[in-house]
């Protein structure tokens, strides 16, 4: 094959992947988004002898970069540095699966080699979702996520279940694809068969799923969806404009309120000051939120702030910084506050943290990396974080899992707080750095995913939009424009189900990762064997 085809099949592949993220496609493209590089890695494969697995490495690099860059783009808008950084390590990342994946094939049989591309891949999500530069928004499974009625099964696989389902069906086309040019017909017609079988048997019981919604009988609650729209790169963190935006919650809360609603929600970050955890009943920013919770048929309140935790020298944590003033050791947290009816505040401190934003990945090894944190406003330096997701609970009982910004791209973290009795998800979020691009609409599409996993109904609050209602099969009951300063009110079902997902997890991910260290051990013992014999 020429060289420029070669570069062609690549970019196609490239740009196949990244349509459904762009909002230029549905989901259904990425059942052929990988056969152009399949049949560019079979190219390889077939011409061993004259070319080495680094060689696809680079097409397969070139292949992944564009999907990516085409897919995030949109982060340059805070940080072009960043941008570049997430989308090169993650092309890297997924380049390297594949040159995996051609190995195998190469040592071994075509049989093991496809097998190990599917595990492969599983694991690589799957440790995407749990190391420390985490970066699961290109999940494959996540392109799916507008197209809720095809998917209401993720209740049993979670996310990582599309992804097997579009690795699977690229690779039985492709592989149909091929035996028709070898004129194989019966083959052709076996793996084609098997194709639009996986294609649509899950559909098939998804539209059962979706068909099967209740039409009410279940216990409800009203909230109240705030949309401050304050700009996060000019006003949003600006000395001196904290009290104004606390005004600003006041005046809504005090003018918006009515005796059906049982919540207000607002956005990541609402009052953008930092409180100590241990003062949060004293604290002037929210003493005018708990006085009006005291009242009669007032809801209770959730809303974003920055806490503060202080330590002595000997019960400091890793992300624990000097405080020259106070002689002693702190950390931050990007918290989300309860203030419910009887004046209490429960805390929730931010699990899932930013890469470059919100820490440093590694850096309780390398503690010089701090220096190279991005400035966003706010708070900088690695926040804090809890090794474990928590739930608060309402001044009637009902437990709330809190999802703060990026957390929202976690399902087996948020099954966590629903496993532990949240009967309802509230997202708060700012999304304000983007502008209007693309990635505030994927944010929002990935709420709607972990709808579904886990059968709960959702209100997300964003600081500049979108700001949502969504029920707990992934439906868009309503949606804020972006750009505006508006409240949404809503009534959201309260659910006590738990799917299977919720309480079994990344299973597929964890057998993959299991069964893709039994392959690269078993290559390695193969090439050991082989040096030994020569």
């Amino acid at each position: 094959m020429k060289p420029i085809n070669q570069i062609l099949l690549a970019l196609l592949s490239g740009l196949l992947l990244a349509l459904p993220w762009m909002g230029l496609a549905p989901g259904w493209i990425l059942f052929v988004g990988l056969v152009p590089l399949l049949a560019l890695e079979n190219n390889f494969d077939r011409s061993k002898t004259t070319s080495s697995a680094s060689q696809f490495f680079r097409y397969a690099f070139l292949a992944f970069f564009i999907w990516n860059l085409l897919s995030c783009w949109w982060i340059m808008r805070s940080h072009l540095v960043g941008m570049l950084t997430i989308v090169s390590m993650n092309a890297l990342l997924m380049a390297g699966v594949w040159w995996l994946f051609h190995l195998m094939k190469r040592r071994f049989n075509v049989g093991l080699g496809y097998f190990s591309f599917l595990a492969f891949w599983l694991a690589f999500e799957y440790i995407h979702f749990n190391w420390d530069l985490e970066w699961p928004w290109m999940t494959l499974g996540n392109g799916f996520a507008n197209q809720v009625k095809l998917i209401q099964w993720y209740e049993y696989t979670g996310v990582l279940g599309g992804s097997a389902w579009i690795l699977g069906t690229n690779l039985l086309i492709y592989r149909a694809i091929e035996r028709s040019r070898q004129k194989q017909w019966f083959h052709v017609f076996g793996r084609g068969t098997l194709a639009i079988l996986l294609v649509l048997v899950p559909a098939l019981i998804s539209k059962r799923l979706y068909n099967q919604q209740a039409l009410g009988g279940e216990e409800t609650c009203h909230v109240l969806v705030l949309q401050p729209n304050v700009n996060s790169q000019s006003e949003k963190f600006k000395e001196g404009n904290e009290y104004k935006q606390q005004k600003q919650l006041i005046y809504w809360v005090d003018s918006l309120v009515d005796e059906q609603t049982d919540f207000v929600l607002a956005p990541e970050t609402a009052l953008p000051v930092v409180i100590s955890s241990d003062s949060l009943a004293y604290s002037k920013w929210l003493a005018p939120f708990v006085h009006r919770t005291d009242k009669a048929a007032m809801p209770d309140i959730a809303l974003g702030v920055y806490t503060r935790e202080d330590y002595s020298a000997e019960d400091r944590s890793a992300t624990a910084r000097y405080d020259d003033e106070t002689k002693s050791y702190f950390d931050v947290y990007n918290a989300a506050l309860l203030v419910n009816a009887s004046g209490d505040i429960q805390e929730y401190r931010k699990n899932k943290l930013v890469s470059g934003v919100e820490k440093m990945p590694y850096s309780r090894y390398f503690s010089w990396i701090e220096r190279f944190v991005v400035d966003m406003g706010g708070v900088t330096g690695s926040l804090g974080r809890t090794e474990m997701p928590s739930v608060v609970k309402a001044s009637d009982g009902v437990l709330i899992a809190p999802v703060i910004c990026f957390e929202s791209v976690f399902g087996a973290n948020i099954g966590q707080q629903v496993k532990q009795g949240a009967n309802l998800i509230f997202i708060l979020t700012n999304d304000g750095w983007w502008e209007d691009a693309e990635g505030i609409q994927q944010h929002l599409a990935l709420a709607r995913l972990r709808a579904i996993e886990t059968r709960r109904s959702i209100a997300r609050s964003a600081n500049t939009g979108i700001s949502a209602f969504i029920d707990k099969y992934g439906n868009l009951l309503q949606v804020s424009a972006w750009n505006q300063e508006v409240a949404l009110k809503g009534e959201l079902e309260l659910s006590h189900e738990l799917t299977f997902y919720v309480q079994n997890g990344d299973y597929l991910g964890r057998a993959s990762l299991f069964v893709s260290v039994m392959l690269l051990l078993y290559l390695l013992v193969q090439r050991q064997v082989k040096k030994e014999e020569r």
